[in-house]
Parts: structure tokens; C-alpha cells; sequence
């Protein structure tokens, strides 16, 4: 799964827009490299989204094309 379309099925980031706009602006890491709207995301990557005044790590636990509201944050873990 591409990686704009994760952040926003996981709802780490609220639309896919904003989330491939980050992934041009290299606001979003995964495992300590700068990725594109086009990265494939796959299990146990480290995704850090650097938007705000913090940063926020993420570990991806799934990857699954649809998830509904209560099962969306089961798709990765906040480190």
C-alpha cells in the first residue's frame, strides 16, 4: 500500500491530500529515510511524521486497504 494512502486509512493523517502534500515537503520518515507518496509500506516499518512540534513515531502492526473507525488504530502501534 502506498504510503499517503496508509496515513490516511490508518488516520494518522485525516486526508490523503495532506498526507502526500507531508510525504513532498519530506515531513514523513520511514526507518530514518525521507519517503515519497509512492513508498510501499509493509509490517514493522517505523514511520515518523515530523508535523507540529513534535515528532511521532509510529510502527506499522497491518496493512489492509479498507479499515473502519474502531479498528483503524490497531493498524499500528505509537512509539
Amino acid at each position: 500500500m502506498r504510503l499517503d494512502k496508509y496515513l490516511k486509512v490508518s488516520r494518522i493523517i485525516k486526508r490523503r491530500t495532506i498526507a502526500n502534500e507531508a510525504c513532498d515537503a519530506g515531513r514523513i520518515e520511514v526507518n530514518g529515510r525521507v519517503q515519497r507518496a509512492s513508498y510501499n509500506v509493509k509490517v514493522g516499518d517505523i514511520i515518523t511524521v515530523n508535523m507540529g512540534s513534535v515528532p511521532r513515531k509510529y510502527e506499522v502492526l497491518a496493512v489492509s486497504e479498507h479499515a473502519l473507525k474502531e479498528d483503524a488504530a490497531s493498524m499500528y502501534k505509537l512509539l
